[in-house]
């Protein structure tokens, strides 16, 4: 993979992660669209490291 995709998947890991942030708090509000509020922060976590950890290597 060339570091313009890593880069590039790295920007789409960390801008998925702000929708799921964004859902979490659509879920704190007691709506509840696919998964708890909890688990989109899960979400956020995991998609945020994976982001960090392709724009580092």
């Amino acid at each position: 993979m060339k570091k313009a995709d890593k880069i590039r998947l790295s920007q789409g890991m960390m801008m998925a992660a702000l929708v799921s942030i964004v859902l979490a708090g659509v879920g704190y509000l007691g709506l509840d669209i696919w998964l708890a509020s909890t688990q989109w922060l899960l979400v956020t976590v995991v998609l945020a490291l994976f982001g960090v950890y392709l724009r580092l290597s």
